[in-house]
C-alpha cells in the first residue's frame, strides 16, 4: 500500500477515532450482542442482526484506520522549508482572477479534507494545480464550469 500523506492534525484525528472505536464502540456492541443473544432465538432477532452488522462496521473501520496510520507519512507544516513553494500541508491565499474573491486553503490528505474549514484534499483539482507554484504565480484549474484562474497571493507553513 502506498504511503498516505497526513498533517499532524489529520493523524491525531484518525488516532482519536481509532481509540474511541476500540475503547467505547467495540465494548458497547459486544454488550449489545450478548444482550440480544440472551433473548433466545437468534433466527428472528432483529436486535442481534443489527448488533452484528454494527460490529462488522466497527471492526472494518478499525482495520482501515490501523492500515492508514501504519502507512501514513505525517507531515508537520511548521517544519517545512519549501522556500515559498506550494506543497502538501501548506496554507495558500488565493484570488479568483475572474471574480476577485479571495480564499485561503490548506492542502491536506483525503481523510482530513473539509472545504468549509478551508482544508482541501491534495488530490483535488485545485490542489493539483497549485502544487509547485509560488506567490505571484497563476494556477489554471479545470472546474466543472470551465477553466478558473487563481493567483497565489501567499504561501505559509503553519
Amino acid at each position: 500500500m502506498p504511503t498516505i500523506p497526513l498533517t499532524l492534525r489529520g493523524a491525531q484525528l484518525l488516532k482519536d477515532e481509532l481509540q474511541r472505536l476500540k475503547s467505547v464502540e467495540r465494548p458497547a456492541v459486544i454488550t449489545a450482542i450478548a444482550e440480544a443473544r440472551a433473548q433466545g432465538d437468534l433466527s428472528e432477532n432483529a436486535e442481534y442482526d443489527a448488533a452484528r452488522e454494527r460490529q462488522g462496521f466497527i471492526e472494518g473501520r478499525i482495520a482501515e484506520l490501523e492500515s492508514k496510520l501504519s502507512n501514513a507519512q505525517v507531515i508537520d507544516p511548521v517544519t517545512l522549508n519549501a522556500e515559498g513553494r506550494v506543497v502538501f500541508a501548506a496554507t495558500v491565499d488565493l484570488e479568483d482572477l475572474e471574480l476577485g474573491a479571495k480564499v485561503t486553503y490548506q492542502i491536506v490528505g483525503d481523510d482530513e479534507a473539509d472545504i468549509k474549514a478551508g482544508r482541501i484534499s491534495v488530490s483535488s483539482p485545485i490542489a493539483r494545480a497549485l502544487i509547485g507554484k509560488y506567490a505571484g504565480d497563476v494556477a489554471e484549474v479545470q472546474a466543472p464550469g470551465g477553466v478558473r484562474e487563481y493567483e497565489v497571493l501567499d504561501v505559509r507553513y503553519e
